[in-house]
């Protein structure tokens, strides 16, 4: 499968809010909730970045951290807490953690890219998708090649996935052309540099090798306005950005932007 097998990847450029985007400095504590993702779609994005955990009840939300402590008013692992409490939780002391059925429900037309963060979300992000014929909607990457290659195999091929972890960022260029072209990932979703900035990952060569083998690359999280136009002069096909405002700017003022 390539990238152009999958309806998801119908567009000259992927925009991605970064778990929903913000406009202002004062919006980023309400990420990954229907807030920022309203926003997000309000201003023109169509496709939104975010993070799939499940309850311990098995409900699937969209939160990124391991633990609620940093942006809620709760303490402790998400996964160990019935949807019941979870749904009163509240992010920044405002919003509710919004489940997938939401998402999906609330925001037809808009696309997903999730990052699987636990093995609990790999059954019940399968189950939503197909509840919610999904599948055109959404690509699935993570940090965990186990996770991805779980979730593949009960997708059977009908959701596009990231090319898995290994490799993309700590491995010498020419293997790493010959892993994407066995890679059942059909996008590349990677930092331009790794190991605290010091080690650049993004190459044109690494570009023309993914392009070659019919995948898409997408390059996370950029917010500062001369690495968007170095990357777009590299040819990547997709950035993802918390400052959603600056990114449209930049894509329209080179005829990128698809939005409103």
């Amino acid at each position: 499968m390539q990238a152009g097998d999958y309806r998801y990847f119908d567009t000259r450029f992927a925009a991605m809010a970064h778990r929903g985007g913000y406009l202002t400095d004062a919006d980023r504590p309400r990420e990954n909730t229907m807030y920022a993702f309203r926003r997000a779609v309000e201003r023109g994005y169509r496709y939104l970045e975010t993070d799939a955990h499940a309850s311990a009840d098995g409900v699937l939300f969209s939160f990124h951290d391991h633990t609620l402590d940093r942006v809620t008013d709760a303490t402790g692992v998400p996964e160990q807490l019935p949807w019941d409490a979870l749904r009163e939780v509240r992010v920044a002391g405002l919003d509710p953690i919004p489940s997938f059925d939401e998402l999906f429900e609330t925001l037809p037309q808009a696309r997903f890219n999730i990052d699987l963060k636990v093995p609990q979300a790999i059954a019940p992000l399968v189950r939503a998708i197909d509840a919610h014929n999904a599948h055109d909607r959404v690509c699935v990457g993570s940090f965990s090649s186990a996770r991805i290659r779980a979730f593949r195999r009960l997708a059977q091929g009908r959701v596009a996935t990231a090319v898995g972890p290994l490799g993309v960022a700590w491995q010498a260029y020419a293997p790493l052309g010959r892993r994407i072209a066995r890679s059942p990932g059909v996008v590349l979703q990677i930092p331009a540099r790794a190991w605290r900035d010091r080690v650049p990952v993004l190459t044109r060569g690494l570009i023309r090798t993914a392009h070659a083998a019919g995948r898409a690359v997408q390059v996370w999280t950029v917010n500062d306005r001369a690495e968007m136009e170095r990357l777009l002069d590299l040819g990547v096909d997709g950035l993802v950005s918390d400052r959603i405002e600056l990114l449209a700017e930049v894509l329209a003022e080179r005829g990128l932007w698809e939005g409103n």
